[in-house]
């Protein structure tokens, strides 16, 4: 969410970054909204003021056997009006707030102008496309040929975009997630999480999937919702907290499943597992001082780009334009994993620096130290969250690129360790 105080004194620059974006001017609803709430303040001050003062002179008055009639009059009928005009002040800010909260943030100025992914910008690439003598198979062609990829008895129970996976498949997502879970938590010094899948709206509000991205969302019957990723819980752990200057930065990794009502738009990637209503993830979040997140924003990339590696998977790094970066981000970087069955790069991580927009959702702060005197006595703290990868995502990657001729699939030398030292998933 973006600081009111800013949007007051820079509208014009609040309009040239949504326009940046493809959106409509927002700085006059805001600013009326704003003046309306600041108006019923005002008023509701005022009054408390005058209920107060009335207060000691009704008293007085009595003490002295009077009986001032007009004063209590108005006692009493401010005593009517105040609830009315606290009610109404309370819906014009909530209006505010959930306005507000639809506006993304300020992109960085190098972030690409542009409306879609087709004007992303790539910044790397790491790897050759694999070569083979023979043409390759989609992801999906491949498992259910090994007869370990079942997309039809998981319709029968659940419907579309769901899959059962066995054998060594189930095997390799569960070696995936903990290979990168080690990772990064041995090597890359992110603490291991284990977070609730179910969180309150609050949770939600405080990374921005509300009030935006609410049809994209499963919300269940006691009002709980499951998360869409796990971004939502460690970001949260630091949720209407005053952090010391020292403890940061926080860097955090979860391994969960994740769920998303809304899998990306209809009649897309309807067959195999590019798209997924359940799915594995392992999540990076960090927490970082505001000087501080750019640079921490290179290195979770980074993070996210040595699991890659060590799975010698071809990829690059693509800078997203202003019309493909989310609401939070001041600036992300996708990962795209090679995919030879489809002949093109497919997303298998965002890594996105979100400087102060969800922690002033969150009322997510720090106490700088003693010696910053020059600072306030609290400051919003900067937040970050990366895919660290996509587990789901990189058994395609790796069923497609490790695919040999006969059908079988070969097994990362990474991965080895954590399928008992098997080299081949046999046809």
């Amino acid at each position: 969410m973006l600081d009111i105080k800013w949007i007051r004194e820079n509208p014009e620059s609040l309009d040239k970054a949504l326009q940046r974006r493809g959106a409509q001017p927002l700085s006059t609803q805001v600013l009326a909204l704003d003046s309306e709430r600041r108006a019923y303040q005002t008023q509701i001050q005022e009054l408390q003021n005058e209920r107060n003062t009335l207060a000691r002179v009704i008293g007085e008055a009595k003490q002295q056997g009077l009986e001032p009639t007009e004063k209590i009059s108005r006692a009493n009928q401010i005593k009517e009006l105040l609830p009315q005009l606290e009610h109404q002040e309370q819906e014009v800010a909530l209006n505010l707030t959930n306005t507000l909260g639809m506006i993304p943030n300020i992109l960085f100025d190098e972030v690409p102008d542009g409306k879609d992914d087709s004007d992303n910008v790539a910044i790397r690439h790491w790897g050759d496309p694999s070569s083979f003598n023979f043409t390759p198979k989609r992801h999906f062609e491949v498992g259910e040929a090994l007869g370990l990829m079942d997309f039809k008895t998981a319709a029968k129970m659940s419907g579309a975009r769901f899959v059962v996976l066995k054998g060594d498949l189930a095997r390799l997502e569960r070696a995936l997630g903990q290979f990168m879970l080690d990772l990064h938590s041995r090597e890359h010094g992110y603490q291991e999480v284990s977070p609730p899948l179910l969180v309150r709206d609050e949770a939600l509000f405080g990374t921005a999937q509300l009030p935006k991205m609410r049809g994209e969302q499963f919300l269940t019957t006691d009002g709980l919702w499951l998360i869409p990723t796990s971004e939502v819980s460690l970001t949260n752990l630091i949720r209407e907290e005053i952090l010391e200057e020292s403890a940061l930065p926080l860097r955090y990794a979860a391994y969960t499943p994740c769920f998303r009502s809304e899998a990306g738009a209809a009649g897309k990637d309807t067959r195999g597992m590019i798209r997924q209503h359940q799915f594995y993830k392992v999540e990076l979040v960090s927490i970082t001082l505001p000087e501080n997140s750019k640079e921490e924003h290179e290195r979770m990339t980074k993070c996210a780009e040595e699991v890659l590696k060590r799975l010698k998977l071809p990829y690059r790094v693509m800078m997203l334009c202003a019309g493909d970066t989310g609401l939070s981000p001041h600036k992300t970087y996708d990962l795209e994993v090679w995919l030879p069955g489809e002949n093109c790069y497919r997303e298998i991580s965002s890594c996105s620096n979100c400087g102060d927009y969800q922690a002033r959702r969150m009322h997510a702060r720090y106490r700088p130290t003693a010696s910053a005197s020059a600072k306030k006595s609290v400051e919003l703290v900067h937040t970050l969250n990366g895919s660290g990868v996509a587990v789901g995502r990189a058994l395609i990657a790796i069923l497609e690129n490790y695919q040999q001729e006969d059908g079988s699939v070969i097994i990362p030398e990474a991965l080895r360790p954590y399928m008992n030292g098997q080299e081949r998933i046999l046809a």
